[in-house]
């Protein structure tokens, strides 16, 4: 595959030979779209991790370190200016921000904040304790992108830098979401996949702005489009396990009509309707339930109401037409390795 169009992994792991080489090459890590300055006050038992994946023009960046300082000043940004947007949601410690001489924020587990490449700033992050000594992380996800691509214009951008935004509810909750799923998955993305949800996430990362900002009239058609498709995605993950939940439920949740729906899938998705999406997530979750050796003395019609299935032999007639094996042989195969050891 060409490699722009590879997922690419990088990570600074405690096995490098030494402390300091393991601290200078996350700080190289970090640099490839943070130019600024990273300092520790643990560099001398420093372990950490960055995976970054090149999603077309947009970059997904999953870290976990230990407390540490970033600083970005005007005399950096008259060097070199990247002209990037970092989103970042912190989802393990605590930040500070601070902007000029009388701005300063304070962020928490479950915040998003935005900084511009343009703009200098000072972050100061600190670690959560862990289950040793030494070993308090802070841990967040994050995404870069272009300025250039977001179509909200620069100076009603401004607003929002430094300020400390919720992922926790809204249009914020699905963008958290979805990068939490992205970090989770872009290991497995195909060459092809990586560019379009990198189009995706910058579509919900312009939907939110929008949203924060009140300003939706400014998006694209587009990207209104396909931030209301990734929303329904997540309205069907949440429901699963109502039995009700059918296609004309999930319209009525999003106030559009049924044939609306369908057609929003049948631009965004060719070939899969809300009705085999349901089906296959229901599926696909029951499937790990079955595999999942914490639930095995749950019983198998259990686990397929709690997917929304409450019709057992519905349940084991698709299941197996969508895995070839009964739910009774999945969850038999799925647990020997774990009973042999």
């Amino acid at each position: 595959m060409p490699e722009t169009s590879v997922v690419a992994q990088s990570a600074a792991r405690s096995d490098d030979p030494t402390t300091e080489e393991r601290f200078e090459r996350w700080r190289d890590l970090v640099g490839r779209t943070r130019v600024c300055e990273a300092t520790s006050a643990h560099v001398d038992t420093f372990a950490a991790q960055v995976r970054r994946f090149e999603l077309g023009p947009v970059a997904l960046l999953g870290t976990s370190f230990p407390s540490a300082r970033f600083r970005r000043t005007e005399r950096m940004i008259r060097s070199s200016d990247e002209e990037l947007l970092h989103l970042t949601l912190l989802t393990a410690g605590s930040q500070t921000l601070r902007r000029g001489r009388d701005q300063t924020e304070t962020y928490g587990a479950g915040d998003l904040h935005l900084i511009d490449s343009s703009h200098p700033y000072d972050v100061q992050l600190f670690g959560v304790p862990g289950a040793g000594p030494g070993d308090a992380r802070v841990e967040g996800v994050g995404i870069d992108i272009p300025r250039s691509l977001l179509p909200v214009p620069p100076h009603q951008l401004r607003d929002l830098l430094g300020r400390r935004l919720s992922g926790r509810e809204g249009t914020g909750a699905l963008l958290s979401e979805f990068l939490l799923g992205l970090d989770r998955q872009t290991a497995t993305l195909g060459a092809a996949e990586a560019p379009r949800l990198g189009a995706v996430a910058v579509d919900l990362v312009a939907a939110w702005l929008a949203r924060e900002l009140d300003a939706e009239a400014v998006l694209p058609a587009e990207a209104r489009r396909r931030s209301l498709v990734e929303g329904v995605r997540a309205f069907i993950r949440h429901n699963l396990h109502d039995p009700a939940l059918t296609p004309s439920v999930v319209a009525a949740a999003h106030h559009i009509s049924v044939s609306y729906l369908h057609r929003l899938f049948s631009q965004e998705s060719p070939g899969e309707t809300v009705a085999a999406l349901i089906r296959g997530q229901r599926l696909e979750r029951a499937r790990r339930d079955l595999a999942d050796p914490a639930l095995s003395d749950l019983p198998i019609h259990v686990v397929a109401a709690r997917c929304g299935i409450p019709r057992a032999n519905d349940f084991g007639r698709t299941f197996k037409a969508a895995y070839g094996l009964t739910p009774r042989e999945l969850r038999r195969q799925s647990l020997e390795p774990t009973t042999a050891r």
